[in-house]
């Protein structure tokens, strides 16, 4: 069973344009996404997923791999589902989406990441969390939170502070997601297919498509946090935290 890693990245965006190419400590931040996730020992292979020449040029360039895609994919599941097509996986070998935006995750959440579906056959598909300590990313909309069952699967995403605890003396406990995925091949492809969801298309989360189609997702709580880039402003946070 192979563990493949697929780096989906496009040129064009509303928010931030080039991102994936935009210098963070002097190297494009594609580089600092592609070399953290080869740092990851349980996986077999890392792969840069994109529509556009000058990322694919830019990868090859600093010796990594690249798989040209489509550029009409709507989201990024579906450009790495057409990739792991590219490179012949089976059905049963593992596929993980590494966002190209969260340039300095620590590569041990991916070891994380993958147990449940390396111990259990029966999970089609798993994810991350981390405990919310600061109370901004709490009502930042664009921190996603997740509510899981006792087993931890996930309940629901959303982009509001979930659960909502009406006792203002209860201890408090809200868990973000963390964007970076694991599926069994054959699931990506599964959910490539699945119908656009209601509750999708509310909180614009692709996530939601799968509960609401009824199947599990397996989350993983991690005590790694991942900072993500949505902006130009965020990647001077990003480099004082390289910096310690």
């Amino acid at each position: 069973m192979k563990r493949v890693a697929f780096i989906p990245a496009r040129y064009r965006s509303t928010r931030f344009e080039g991102k994936p190419l935009a210098l963070i400590a002097g190297r494009p931040m594609i580089q600092h996404v592609y070399e953290r996730a080869t740092r990851c020992r349980d996986l077999d292979e890392a792969y840069v997923a994109t529509d556009d020449q000058r990322i694919f040029d830019c990868v090859v360039g600093f010796g990594g791999k690249a798989i040209m895609t489509d550029e009409q994919h709507r989201s990024g599941t579906d450009r790495i589902a057409e990739a792991a097509d590219k490179v012949r996986l089976a059905d049963h070998d593992i596929v993980v989406n590494i966002q190209g935006d969260q340039p300095i995750f620590q590569p041990t959440i991916i070891t994380e990441l993958i147990a449940p579906l390396i111990e259990d056959p029966t999970i089609p598909m798993s994810t991350l969390m981390h405990r919310i300590n600061d109370e901004r990313e709490l009502h930042d909309t664009n921190h996603i939170k997740v509510v899981v069952d006792n087993k931890g699967y996930a309940l629901y995403f959303s982009r509001l502070t979930i659960p909502f605890y009406r006792d203002r003396d209860s201890r408090t406990s809200h868990y973000k997601h963390l964007g970076i995925y694991a599926y069994r091949k054959h699931f990506l492809m599964t959910f490539t297919k699945l119908r656009y969801g209601v509750l999708e298309g509310a909180e614009k989360l692709e996530q939601l498509r799968v509960l609401e189609h009824g199947y599990r997702i397996r989350v993983v709580e991690t005590p790694y946090d991942s900072t993500e880039v949505d902006t130009p402003e965020d990647i001077k946070a990003v480099e004082e935290k390289l910096a310690k």
